[in-house]
């Protein structure tokens, strides 16, 4: 893809990582002069003298090392929950805190529609910021500029109604100060409260929409390893902390993009200059710093030793994006499950952008994302095909998944 998801593989997770991440360094070799026996034609035979001597020199090799599942870290939308749908909820919810503000005659797609001409207008002028505006910041602009445009709209009637005559009819300085006046009238904390409408319905519709096998896959991989750290690593605002009915006892800790604008900016900013490779090495060296972190403090409490020179601790994510799960978390030394569900259960359409690049009509209703932004991922996906570990049709394989890769399997 030319981007650094293909150039630091080698550079980077081959020759700082080693194969693992979390590898630790093996043991002194022990000398052994032990006599040993081996087999030659089905059967046993004591080694000559010089058998003996040559063995006798070289050191035993080290016991294996066994693996240990130290971190498993999941992507939210479209790998948990089906991500259309939870946003087409969460915008239901705007349309009607904006009624309840007074802002009538509102649809719940307006939010989407405003964001999207937002960043189309900033791309004209700035594409590098256009790029790197966040879902919140877009979401937050497009609130105002929707409470903006009623309020000129009821100001300019108003002024019409006084003057007893036609909006059309106003002098262009009437308009000038009816714009000014909107402004000016639509407060923050208002915005903030639409905002705060919208994210609450994000998470209460995520929880109602989980995937039917989350929980019992959950379940399953706590019962299989008991002592190890779950996060979560998300381009969205969802947090499965705050969702209390479901996700949250899972989970041990989240790591958003939003939570690094530096980082998420020069991502974004790489990501919109096709002469700039991308790197997304920042969002994963956090959650798997955060996650060892987690590891180090359960083994204390725990009493027991760490790092463990016997284990190799090993850290899988789990997403359906190639270039942002697999691609992203594989140059961080991360082993990585692809969660490509079946259609027909699972509803995913996230990746399912990459297919209809040139047909926007067919586009989610969601996806603020541009064409070219859009093009240079789909770049990334392929650069990050050979960097899949195990793919996944149902979420209840995860677990199977799972102790495949620590078997090597």
């Amino acid at each position: 893809m030319h981007l650094s998801l293909s150039i630091t593989l080698v550079t980077f997770f081959h020759s700082s990582l080693g194969s693992h991440a979390f590898s630790i360094p093996s043991p002194p070799s022990l000398s052994g002069n032990s006599r040993k026996t081996r087999s030659g034609s089905g059967s046993a035979h004591t080694m000559t003298a010089t058998e003996s001597s040559v063995d006798a020199d070289k050191p035993d090799q080290p016991p294996a090392k066994t693996k240990k599942l130290a971190i498993v870290t999941f992507d939210l939308d479209d790998t948990l929950y089906p991500i259309d749908t939870v946003l087409n909820e969460a915008n239901s919810a705007f349309a009607r805190s904006m009624n309840q503000f007074g802002f009538d005659d509102i649809e719940p797609n307006d939010i989407v529609k405003t964001g999207k001409r937002i960043r189309e207008e900033m791309a004209e002028t700035d594409p590098e910021e256009s790029a790197c505006l966040t879902h919140t910041e877009t979401r937050r602009l497009a609130i105002r500029e929707e409470m903006e445009k009623i309020e000129y709209q009821r100001k300019l009637q108003a002024c019409a109604d006084d003057w007893a005559t036609n909006v059309s009819s106003l002098s262009p300085l009437v308009v000038q100060n009816a714009k000014k006046w909107a402004n000016t009238a639509v407060s923050e904390s208002v915005v903030e409260a639409v905002l705060n409408a919208w994210e609450m319905e994000r998470h209460h519709a995520a929880e109602r929409h989980l995937y039917t096998d989350v929980i019992g896959m959950f379940e399953q991989i706590k019962s299989d390893h008991p002592n190890v750290v779950i996060g979560a690593v998300t381009d969205g605002k969802a947090n499965p902390l705050f969702m209390t009915f479901t996700l949250a006892k899972y989970f041990d800790y989240c790591v958003n993009w939003e939570d690094d604008q530096a980082g998420r900016k020069k991502f974004f900013t790489e990501l919109s200059n096709v002469e700039k490779d991308a790197d997304l090495r920042w969002i994963y060296n956090a959650s798997k710093e955060k996650g060892m972190e987690l590891v180090e403090t359960n083994a204390f409490l725990r009493g027991g030793d760490y790092p463990d020179p016997n284990v190799e601790y090993t850290w899988i994510h789990v997403g359906d994006d190639l270039a942002l799960d697999v691609g992203g978390s594989a140059t961080c030394g991360a082993k990585t499950i692809l969660a490509e569900l079946a259609d027909k259960q699972y509803h995913q359409s996230a990746r399912h952008r990459f297919d209809i690049i040139d047909e926007l009509e067919k586009m989610p209703s969601w996806s603020i994302t541009s064409k070219n932004e859009l093009r240079r991922r789909q770049q990334m996906n392929q650069s990050a095909m050979d960097l899949v570990d195990k793919k996944v049709a149902f979420l209840s394989h995860i677990p199977e998944a799972i102790n495949n890769i620590l078997a090597d399997e």
